[in-house]
């Protein structure tokens, strides 16, 4: 098989090649130091022993500085792109049931998908504190993988810089995503209308909970778990019983609180909630009462509001059920058409209260 001398990294045989050479490329240091982020030989063996091996795919393979994809297969898949960023600063970097790889990951793909985009490509940007474990990026980067793989998502591009100690807090990450959304699909904020119905895949409060535990910083002993999880799969379940969703969104920092002030602010809609109809566990609604928060406002990382006409509510219902991130869904609340802007919760004595937008931060580094 002979090597194209114009463009020998398109050869199978160069690309074989190359992928021996960069398991031979190993970090050495049990540290991250500064060298790791020079642009010299460190930095290229970090890439290559740690996230080229882990997100390898024929896009990221180039090493080119950035990544180039055919737009007629896309065009194929939907008339619009989706487009999202986020940042992740978790503190701890590993806590009960996820990492800050996974979060990183299922965050992004999620934020595209409550659009009703299909995920399919995401960037990877990590800044690193001088003196972080090799180890601990290892399986970050792992976590990482498994979570995209898990998503249908391929990881194409980034970018890997190091800070002084001190400068930052042992590992940040970014993600950016593409996805593509399906010809007929229009999801915002702005359709919701009076009558429509609001659903949620389940419990609220899990990750915020898990995540203030894991500090260590309270004696208290639980089993609570993050609820990080890809929800894109429950989003294509969702339209196909129901293409006319009005509007979606996860419920990440700020709760399901600021998730319903955010579409009641947008739509001029009034939105009542039902308080026995919540779903909350025990132990998370514990933690809350010793701790003095509110379960509405706790941050959830698998959670996924939808707002739908209320005729197609027990539809959309009964295909969440179905669906393993959905198994526990339930209607909690309805569109009104006043007062506007403004969220009510209906309380088990059944009187009324105002749910406002969260003020402050109940916990910083959430996600």
């Amino acid at each position: 098989m002979n090597i194209s001398p114009t463009n020998p990294t398109q050869n199978p045989l160069f690309q074989k090649i190359e992928k021996v050479r960069r398991r031979q490329r190993k970090v050495q240091d049990t540290h991250i130091n500064l060298a790791h982020g020079s642009g010299g030989k460190a930095m290229r063996d970090l890439i290559d022993d740690i996230f080229l091996s882990n997100f390898d795919n024929p896009i990221l393979s180039q090493l080119e500085d950035q990544a180039s994809f055919n737009l007629t297969p896309l065009l194929q898949q939907g008339d619009r792109l989706a487009f999202t960023t986020d940042s992740y600063v978790v503190n701890p970097l590993f806590f009960p049931g996820s990492d800050i790889g996974e979060l990183a990951v299922n965050g992004t793909v999620n934020d595209l998908a409550v659009s009703g985009a299909k995920p399919l490509y995401l960037t990877c940007s990590v800044i690193l504190e001088e003196g972080l474990p090799v180890e601990t990026l290892r399986r970050v980067a792992a976590s990482m993988k498994v979570a995209a793989k898990k998503a249908g998502v391929q990881i194409v591009t980034g970018d890997t810089k190091v800070v002084h100690r001190g400068a930052a807090d042992k590992l940040f990450i970014n993600t950016a995503g593409i996805g593509i959304i399906p010809r007929g699909v229009s999801i915002s904020a702005h359709n919701i209308r009076p009558r429509d119905s609001i659903i949620i895949n389940g419990e609220i409060g899990n990750h915020g909970a898990a995540i203030l535990i894991a500090r260590g910083e309270l004696a208290l002993e639980t089993n609570i778990e993050s609820d990080c999880q890809s929800l894109h799969s429950l989003v294509e379940t969702i339209l196909h019983v129901c293409p006319q969703i009005h509007a979606m969104r996860d419920a990440t920092r700020g709760g399901l609180a600021t998730v319903l002030n955010e579409f009641a602010l947008s739509s001029n809609v009034g939105i009542r909630l039902f308080e026995e109809s919540i779903p909350v566990r025990a132990e998370v609604n514990g933690v809350c009462e010793i701790l003095g928060l509110d379960p509405l406002y706790l941050a959830n990382e698998g959670k996924l509001v939808v707002v739908v006409a209320g005729k197609y509510a027990e539809t959309v219902l009964s295909a969440m059920k179905l669906h393993p991130a959905g198994k526990d869904a339930c209607i909690i609340g309805e569109v009104i058409p006043s007062p506007p802007g403004i969220v009510l919760l209906k309380t088990l004595f059944g009187a009324e209260r105002i749910v406002d937008m969260l003020v402050g931060d109940q916990l910083p580094r959430i996600c």
